[in-house]
């Protein structure tokens, strides 16, 4: 599927619709309780499907009529007759591992070929360590794994580089026998841990952390039924948000996020705001208006997936801006770094890639035939690139939106983005 888009102006108001991270964890959570859970509102994307197609083999039954209902397997998955396909979806292969390691198995979680390109050894590692049996099947660290229980608990130390697989751990270790303690010498997205220990607290389970270093979960837990209204993603919101500051002309008011949520891309508004964007919070929802923005430099430490959308943004900045402390967007579903500055360098863009960053200069970009690489943020980006640049700028393997925002395009047409997407 390829994307046209010309530059446009924004107005108007769109909701954001619900957050993938909250959807996956809610469905994990869910599938291993005993009795039925209500989401309210959950996200329907590929990512959350699949996520959804994993936890049904295992055992859970999921109605999908509006909300979500969900009759768990009280802690107790099946092991697949089939190797489970996770497709493009790392945070559902990250928990989906984790319930594996409660079956008899062995259980065999594959994925496409961006899945198969990430690394899953820290996980592989930790599972084995608190009694389970992991592998990669091709020994690399990659998937396939094959997996199978039972974790009992214990000590593990694990790489913080990618925050899924301290989560998903997190989860299981409720289930364990014996109690457990994880130690991460250097977490990176913190937020996302933060989410899962928010959700592990609404379930009464019993954990400590100390320095978002050390955490201990007693063994011996279970995970109740419950009724939950998904929170509105702050990571799509990001892209509308971007789009709108860019331009001085543009007024666009997002509706249905809640700024007390644990995620970390709600600092987006923040930096914009520090770049010069004019940022207001109401109860309607948080208004953006565009502005001449300042280059400046942003710790994306906690919010790598932001790093496209702001390397557009440095574009259309006065000055430089600095992208820093954010080397983990290299094993997302691309290298986000290097594939950014691939793809602006087409249209222009004065930009440089840094070990664990970008360095943007303001720049004036034009229209031109770019590749999404299959990386729905990466997509999302260069459309807001192609909305602010003279020409037209088409965008390959558009049809990557629909991993965590299939309106996308509908949604920022309705506010007046001129946007065609081809089949």
């Amino acid at each position: 599927m390829k994307l046209l888009v010309k530059k446009s102006v924004l107005n108007g108001e769109i909701t954001i619709p619900a957050s993938k991270s909250h959807t996956i964890r809610a469905v994990v959570i869910a599938s291993l309780a005993d009795g039925k859970s209500t989401l309210l509102n959950p996200l329907n994307s590929a990512d959350s499907q699949a996520s959804v197609g994993a936890c049904r083999v295992m055992g859970a039954k999921i109605s999908q009529r509006g909300n979500w209902e969900i009759e768990g397997f009280a802690g107790k998955p099946l092991t697949p007759s089939t190797e489970i396909d996770l497709m493009n979806s790392g945070t559902s292969a990250n928990f989906v591992a984790g319930l594996a390691a409660h079956a008899r198995g062995p259980t065999v979680l594959t994925g496409d070929e961006s899945l198969r390109s990430r690394p899953f050894a820290p996980l592989v590692k930790a599972l084995n360590d608190l009694g389970a049996s992991a592998e990669s099947v091709p020994g690399d660290g990659k998937v396939p794994l094959k997996i199978s229980g039972f974790l009992k608990g214990g000590f593990t130390e694990i790489d913080g580089m990618n925050s899924q697989p301290v989560s998903s751990l997190l989860i299981s270790c409720a289930l364990a026998p014996s109690d457990s303690e994880i130690f991460v010498p250097n977490l990176h997205e913190q937020p996302y841990v933060k989410m899962t220990m928010q959700w592990l607290g609404e379930q009464g389970i019993s954990y400590s952390e100390s320095r978002m270093k050390t955490f201990k979960v007693r063994g011996g837990q279970s995970f109740k039924p419950f009724e939950k209204t998904i929170p509105a993603d702050f990571s799509s919101a990001t892209f509308p948000l971007c789009a709108a500051a860019i331009s001085p002309e543009s007024n666009v008011l997002l509706k249905g996020l809640d700024m007390n949520d644990a995620q970390g891309d709600k600092d987006v508004a923040n930096m914009l705001k520090k770049m010069g964007a004019e940022i207001s919070l109401g109860e309607e929802g948080i208004r953006v208006i565009g502005a001449e923005l300042q280059g400046t430099e942003l710790n994306l430490k906690n919010a790598p997936d932001a790093l496209p959308a702001l390397a557009v943004v440095g574009c259309f900045a006065e000055g430089e801006t600095r992208l820093v402390n954010v080397a983990h967007a290299r094993i997302k579903e691309t290298d986000r770094i290097a594939t950014m500055t691939s793809e602006l360098k087409k249209m222009g863009a004065n930009v440089e890639e840094l070990d664990d960053g970008m360095v943007i200069r303001k720049s004036n970009l034009h229209g031109a035939q770019l590749n999404g690489r299959s990386d729905h943020r990466v997509v999302m980006a260069l459309s807001i690139a192609g909305m602010n640049a003279l020409g037209q700028t088409e965008v390959a393997t558009a049809e990557a939106v629909k991993v965590t925002f299939p309106p996308y395009f509908d949604l920022m047409r309705g506010l007046g983005a001129k946007m065609e997407v081809l089949q």
